[in-house]
């Protein structure tokens, strides 16, 4: 359950961003905040933004419509609380791809793998993360590239793994992704231990896993 000294300092944190010109706060406030939907980053940062914004912001990353109704939801839940967690739990992970062209590779993730773009950030842009449902993926601009691509072939050496729920979905994603014309380093394929997967290769010879139940 979140804490609501937490969320406050949150809040305050988005604020600060938004007075430093900070880029990516301006993604996650037209994500979630429906009066900046149609705006530019730059019109965002320039748009006047109050701590209320920000904790109205804050709310609505939470499923809640307001503050006032974060507030009286996390006093309804402390009250069914019996105890503290003995430990913290994950809830997301975000893998990072080094990749020589963050254009190139927004372009790719949009028009062949129907992810959808989250933030960029920098002039010329060096950072960038895209989504596709639960699925999140960030994009760091190097020079050059860090791994031989004859060692990531022969190694298999996967940048990021990810999953669909059923046997059927995996097939479709494969056939969506032929479709769009991306470049297989493995086809569609039973697997000994249960699964079906295929990988696919980026523009910089990233190996994405996409794997699913086989049957």
């Amino acid at each position: 359950m979140p804490n609501l000294e937490n969320l406050k300092k949150q809040a305050k944190l988005i604020l600060r961003w938004h007075r430093e010109r900070h880029y990516p706060v301006a993604a996650q406030i037209r994500e979630h905040m429906p009066r900046f939907l149609n705006m530019s980053d730059s019109e965002i940062l320039r748009a006047r933004f109050k701590l209320s914004d920000a904790q109205e912001m804050v709310a609505r990353e939470h499923g809640f419509d307001s503050w006032q109704a974060l507030k009286a939801g996390l006093s309804t839940a402390s009250r069914k609380v019996k105890s503290a967690p003995s430990k913290a739990t994950i809830v997301g992970a975000e893998p990072q791809l080094l990749v020589t062209d963050i254009n190139r590779s927004c372009e790719f993730f949009r028009e062949k793998l129907g992810f959808s773009l989250v933030f960029s950030y920098g002039d010329p842009p060096y950072y960038a993360q895209v989504a596709r449902d639960a699925a999140r993926l960030n994009l760091r601009c190097v020079d050059g590239h860090v791994i031989a691509a004859t060692a990531r072939d022969r190694e298999e050496l996967l940048s990021a793994s990810m999953t669909v729920a059923t046997a059927d979905e995996i097939k479709l994603l494969f056939l969506e992704f032929q479709s769009a014309g991306v470049t297989f380093h493995q086809r569609l394929k039973k697997q000994p231990w249960g699964a079906r997967n295929f990988v696919v290769r980026d523009p910089d010879g990233n190996l994405l896993l996409f794997a699913g139940p086989a049957n």
